[in-house]
């Protein structure tokens, strides 16, 4: 082990600023991150001896911003704001170690598996967001496609959009996933909600620059007939029929076993941070169990969905978050030196 000095924190971030919407003056913070990496003597990213790779996942406007569709406050009820402000203060303390920062973005568009508007009952009612249809719901006819919706997405079968819903929901109960869950239109393509927040984003944009390290963006959950909570692997990847409608993301899982660590944050610990990490933990498990201690979790930089007197996941992803550790993933703060975890030698 050695003993690390962490960069002090660039006077232009605000941690009061971190739950608002704004636009990042990118050419000041340019010629700012030159003048910074100059005045601590940062080396490019290159150089690095330990690869450290800083894995945010989510952290997007549509989750992180208070008012937004799928605010996650937690249950201080400013969870997401808070795991911000501490992981942008972990991003420029550490700006001389983290080798790159890949930041996932969930990518959605109105007409999706997920959202109200592919579903109706019999009455033509849309199911109100936060309902959870189950394979049951399905068989029974609870709540049926969207007939209308056919013409954008199967070319107007409807008849193979419905037997998709039924295999859809099997899957999910075989695999013992969370029942589908409809959720609010939200991290919509296009939109100000799939913006990264601004303070994450211009943490990782000076760092790219200081370091001379390309943010690597990971875009996910754009297919219209799958949930993608992981960006390594959607919830279901065939059809009806048994065709591939989706496949893991193998090219950006090699990625990440390549780093000497990965250190991985963001929201929600309870969907796209549990599932990310239970499909890395699965890759790790195939090719070698002891990659696992190289894996890294800001537990204080996540926080679980909660939306008081409807849903608490806070259980599930504490329980989550165990196994992790009991598989030999390491349970880490922001505010611990990277140098003192276990198995880092910078």
């Amino acid at each position: 082990m050695t003993t690390q000095t962490q960069c002090p924190i660039p006077s232009h971030f605000d941690t009061q600023r971190v739950g608002e919407v704004w636009r990042v003056p990118y050419q000041e913070r340019a010629a700012q991150a030159k003048a910074w990496a100059k005045q601590q003597g940062l080396q490019p990213a290159a150089k690095d001896k330990t690869r450290l790779c800083l894995m945010a996942i989510d952290v997007q406007n549509t989750f992180c911003i208070p008012g937004f569709e799928l605010f996650v406050g937690g249950r201080s009820g400013n969870g997401a704001v808070e795991d911000n402000q501490r992981l942008c203060q972990f991003i420029y303390r550490n700006l001389d170690v983290i080798t790159e920062i890949a930041p996932t973005m969930d990518t959605h568009t109105a007409m999706q598996i997920f959202h109200p508007g592919f579903w109706v009952n019999d009455a033509g009612d849309h199911p109100t967001p936060m309902t959870m249809i189950s394979l049951t719901d399905v068989q029974q006819g609870v709540w049926k496609v969207n007939p209308a919706i056919a013409y954008s997405l199967t070319q107007g079968n409807y008849m193979v959009l419905q037997r998709f819903a039924l295999h859809y929901t099997h899957r999910l109960s075989d695999n013992g996933k969370y029942p589908l869950t409809i959720w609010p239109y939200h991290a919509m393509l296009g939109g100000i909600g799939h913006a990264l927040v601004s303070a994450v984003e211009e943490a990782c944009f000076f760092h790219a620059i200081a370091r001379n390290s390309q943010t690597n963006f990971e875009i996910k959950g754009g297919n219209p007939l799958t949930e993608n909570y992981s960006v390594l692997r959607p919830e279901v990847l065939d059809s009806a029929d048994g065709r591939p409608i989706a496949q893991k993301n193998t090219r950006f899982i090699q990625k990440l076993l390549e780093f000497d660590a990965v250190i991985i944050a963001g929201q929600a610990k309870s969907h796209c941070v549990a599932w990310t990490i239970d499909d890395l933990l699965t890759e790790i498990q195939a090719q070698d169990p002891s990659l696992a201690k190289k894996v890294y979790l800001l537990e204080d930089c996540t926080s679980p969905v909660v939306v008081p007197g409807v849903v608490d996941f806070t259980d599930q992803a504490n329980a989550a978050f165990q196994r992790f550790a009991d598989a030999g993933m390491q349970v880490v703060k922001s505010t611990e030196a990277i140098a003192s975890w276990a198995g880092i030698n910078l």
